[in-house]
């Protein structure tokens, strides 16, 4: 399989995931968000430790400078990607809980 085509069918799979992910996360009940959120950033912490692994393979051998780049990159984005959806989980699992009333 030629450079061109192998290309092509990686963009077709990245469409055909983008695609699907979103007719699934857009039947999710709102009620459902927050339990889903929190299963996504558990995955997306596991993503993230792969993620560390490959750079750390990357900077034990000799590499290209573009795919290190890259790579931090990815990490990068990845731990963003992850402290912030625990954050922003945490935010809303503050809306659920029951505030204090004045006491009388």
């Amino acid at each position: 399989m030629n450079d061109i085509a192998h290309l092509i069918q990686l963009l077709t799979v990245l469409l055909l995931a983008v695609f699907v992910g979103f007719e699934v996360i857009s039947k999710v009940p709102t009620t459902l968000h927050t339990p889903l959120m929190s299963a996504t950033n558990a995955i997306h912490g596991i993503v993230f430790i792969g993620a560390i692994v490959v750079v750390g393979t990357l900077f034990a051998g000799p590499t290209s400078p573009m795919l290190t780049v890259i790579s931090v990159a990815a990490l990068t984005l990845g731990a963003i990607n992850v402290f912030g959806g625990f954050a922003v989980t945490e935010r809303m699992l503050q809306m659920f809980k029951k505030k204090e009333g004045p006491r009388s």
